[in-house]
């Protein structure tokens, strides 16, 4: 017997039931969602509009506009300029390699490197091209790129490029200083960055600019001491002198004989600093004022002055100059110059005339002469990495050969800057002024070294170095008197003792010399091409500069009728 099983059927009141719980819960869910609504868009708003904030609001830094370096007349040194750096969020960017390769060849980025940035970055922002400009960043954004975005900056640009490169340095990419002015002076060129409040849209792209939170409050100029066109000048005739000479380096000081302002600045080789990809510390340095060498015979004017200052020597006094023996030691000239006065010592560059002035001075005496021309004193400028060279205390201990070595400029050290600083007490009669490199609106602070009378009397006897009887004939100037000193000190060998083959080439002179305006220094290390002596390398460098800044600065000539020095090809007059 076959049983059948018929389907059960439903109620319709437990089907109308379930459907009411069903509308219900529904309606329920309903009204508990319009009443969250109303919640956080009506009562508490403010927790959404944070939520809001959070997400899609964000305080970024405005950067702030870098002060400019100027020259003593207004010409821009420095200057920053509106530029764009392109970035990327790792996070967004979703793009093909075709779209990769547009943006590598726009960029001048390669897309291996594109990847290695992107891979290698944990973070939300990488940069890919830094500071191109505002045009070529717009195109990056054409392209349409996920994550890819473009900021503003400023970039440092330098018009003078190689010519001020040592003195004014260089930035990095945060536009810091990193050398130089541009470091010595950074917080008051650097300005404060300001800040804004900007909205996000969902993929992190700013699509509008909120609220100045605060300004950028732009940073401060700086007007310099050098005058742009008699730094030109200095760099040219300085970087042919090298180039002539087959120098290993080069570097000139022009200074205001009045209130110590440095004129022109310039050492050889040179860099340019608006392209750092070859920049080292060591060409980046300003030699200038950083590196230290033995005066040599450029120191012999002193010596003078401080025996005149003592009433030990007179301009007429004379010295028997033959071979000089102190102990074991022997201080000879190049020629036996026989006797010489004190006049004729310094216009033959005589080391036992100058010699036995020295020995006759009280060491104590002595020092304090050196000591209070800067020697072994820093410069105060403020510039990083000056030097003050080295002056040696214990002149207790000095005896008669380290006195008469002291007294041709071996066994102390000096920049070239302080040295043209000790060469303005003997161009400002007797007072030297502090050096500066910045543009002086009232007097600086001076010291008087030694009397008008015999710093007039050393600048007489220095005119007869640049004469035809003396060393330095090549640094005259047709229609003003010079005043200088030559100086060619054998530098110091890699294991010690001095080298027979290995030069400094020094000039120190002043122009016009009845009433100076500017003194000069000029060196030359190294020079390999034949001529090594300071009065036939670095003298015609110290003519040609200083005749043109003369005339630049409209300066009155103090001998008219003086007969021009004719030299001719080889050297001589």
């Amino acid at each position: 017997m076959i049983k059948v099983i018929r389907p059960r059927m439903t109620n319709e009141s437990d089907y109308s039931r379930r459907w009411g719980v069903l509308l219900g819960a529904l309606m329920l869910g309903m009204v508990v969602l319009v009443a969250r609504a109303v919640n956080l868009q009506v009562l508490d708003k403010q927790f959404l509009q944070h939520e809001g904030h959070i997400r899609h609001d964000g305080l970024v830094s405005v950067a702030a506009h870098r002060g400019r370096l100027l020259d003593r007349n207004g010409e821009l040194l420095a200057i920053s300029t509106p530029v764009k750096s392109v970035w990327v969020n790792p996070k967004e960017f979703e793009s093909s390699e075709k779209d990769i390769k547009s943006l590598s060849d726009l960029l001048g980025v390669s897309v291996k490197e594109i990847h290695e940035r992107i891979d290698n970055s944990s973070r939300g922002f990488v940069y890919l091209k830094r500071r191109i400009s505002p045009e070529l960043a717009e195109q990056a954004i054409a392209l349409g790129m996920p994550g890819v975005y473009a900021d503003r900056e400023f970039r440092r640009y330098y018009p003078a490029g190689e010519v001020t490169a040592h003195l004014i340095g260089f930035n990095n990419l945060q536009d810091d200083g990193q050398e130089g002015m541009e470091l010595a002076y950074n917080d008051w060129l650097k300005g404060v960055p300001g800040k804004k409040w900007i909205m996000r849209d969902g993929k992190g792209r700013v699509i509008e600019d909120l609220e100045n939170v605060s300004l950028p409050v732009p940073g401060k100029d700086l007007a310099l001491s050098i005058d742009q066109r008699l730094q030109y000048l200095a760099y040219r005739e300085l970087k042919k002198a090298v180039i002539q000479n087959k120098a290993r380096s080069g570097s000139l000081v022009l200074l205001d004989a009045e209130n110590g302002e440095v004129l022109a600045m310039v050492n050889q080789p040179s860099f340019n600093p608006n392209s750092r990809m070859k920049i080292s510390g060591n060409v980046s340095r300003n030699r200038a004022m950083t590196d230290v060498f033995e005066p040599g015979s450029t120191i012999k004017p002193f010596v003078v002055a401080c025996a005149m200052e003592l009433g030990t020597v007179k301009q007429g006094t004379v010295f028997d100059t033959s071979p000089l023996h102190i102990g074991p030691n022997v201080v000879k000239d190049v020629h036996n110059y026989g006797m010489l006065d004190v006049a004729h010592i310094l216009q033959k560059s005589s080391n036992v005339g100058v010699s036995k002035i020295a020995l006759n001075l009280p060491s104590s005496k002595f020092w304090a002469f050196y000591n209070n021309l800067g020697f072994g004193q820093p410069l105060e400028t403020g510039f990083p990495g000056e030097s003050s060279g080295r002056l040696s205390a214990d002149h207790h201990q000095w005896g008669p050969f380290q006195k008469a070595t002291m007294s041709f400029g071996y066994g102390l050290s000096t920049s070239l800057l302080g040295l043209g600083r000790a060469y303005l007490a003997i161009a400002n009669d007797g007072v030297i002024p502090m050096v500066g490199l910045l543009k002086h609106d009232k007097p600086v602070e001076s010291h008087r070294i030694m009397s008008a009378k015999t710093a007039t009397g050393v600048r007489s006897m220095l005119e007869n170095v640049v004469s035809r009887e003396g060393t330095a004939v090549k640094a005259s100037v047709a229609g003003f008197r010079v005043a200088g000193k030559t100086g060619t000190v054998k530098k110091i060998g890699a294991h010690g003792g001095y080298t027979d083959n290995s030069y400094l080439a020094l000039f120190a002179g002043m122009a016009p010399a009845s009433d100076p305006k500017l003194v000069m220094i000029v060196m030359i290390d190294e020079p390999s091409s034949g001529a090594y002596y300071g009065g036939a390398v670095s003298a015609p460098v110290f003519s040609s500069v200083m005749e043109g800044a003369l005339r630049m600065l409209n300066i009155t000539p103090d001998e008219e009728n003086q007969a021009p020095v004719i030299v001719a090809k080889d050297g001589t007059i």
